[in-house]
């Protein structure tokens, strides 16, 4: 038999139901276990240190046109074209490929252990640089070409990958050094 809902509602009486003293502190300590703070990322750091790096090597490495040289055709041979001088899409294809570069490369640490295999990547690493650099010379000297355009992403791409190997080997050599001193132990 259905009944009156407002009849039921009429008949309705709230029970009073009263919190304890410490109610709020309960609370607020279940709710700190339930949800634990969040780590501190540093991922902000990691960027602010890709960035300085590129500006130092930019600083670095910017043709100064006002060295005092006296033959003015000596410096415009000098000066070096690259990928951003072609478009904008290129800028970004090397700025790209160039923080992710200065970025592994500042992730690196540098011990005894691992100096070794860190002069033999970056002995591969600089004969690739001076190739990316003899590239850009060619470019000025040719003009806008796919195949020299196509050469120097690839040039890129094959440090990064370098670097992308070194750290792996590095973080193997890192690992096996810690079995070892947990095997010793």
């Amino acid at each position: 038999m259905p009944k009156d809902i407002r009849n039921l509602a009429k008949d309705f009486q709230p029970k009073s139901v009263e919190l304890s003293d410490n109610h709020e502190e309960k609370f607020l300590k279940k709710l700190q276990e339930e949800m634990p703070r969040k780590k501190k990322s540093y991922r902000w750091i990691y960027a602010a240190a890709s960035i300085i790096l590129l500006l130092g090597f930019g600083i670095k490495f910017y043709p100064d046109i006002n060295s005092g040289d006296p033959d003015p055709k000596k410096t415009t041979i000098e000066q070096v074209v690259n990928l951003g001088d072609i478009s904008p899409e290129m800028q970004k294809i090397e700025n790209y490929y160039l923080t992710a570069i200065n970025y592994e490369i500042a992730s690196l640490e540098v011990t005894p252990e691992n100096k070794a295999l860190l002069d033999e990547y970056f002995e591969k690493i600089s004969k690739l640089d001076a190739d990316y650099k003899r590239l850009n010379q060619k470019l000025k000297k040719e003009g806008v070409n796919n195949d020299t355009i196509n050469a120097l992403i690839t040039n890129l791409q094959l440090r990064l990958q370098l670097l992308i190997q070194l750290k792996d080997q590095v973080n193997d050599l890192q690992s096996k050094k810690n079995k070892n001193e947990s095997i010793t132990i």
